[in-house]
């Protein structure tokens, strides 16, 4: 199954170093706490779930990026 972000999710996982799937969760964790408003918590917090549903594969499936 392919997981599917929305754009919102989409435009915070771009800000980040989306090398691999790792290091993208460790980032987004790490600045969960400065995000001060609770729609951006609210997110990052969906991705982070979904994040961690998928492998590393899938991951790599993806094509983040800004156009």
């Amino acid at each position: 199954m392919f997981t599917v972000f929305t754009t919102e999710e989409e435009n915070l996982i771009c800000i980040y170093d989306t090398t691999n799937r790792k290091t993208l969760i460790d980032s987004i964790k790490a600045n969960l706490r400065d995000y001060d408003e609770a729609e951006m918590r609210e997110i990052a917090e969906k991705v982070l779930l979904k994040l961690e549903k998928i492998n590393d594969e899938e991951f790599t499936k993806y094509q983040f990026n800004f156009t």
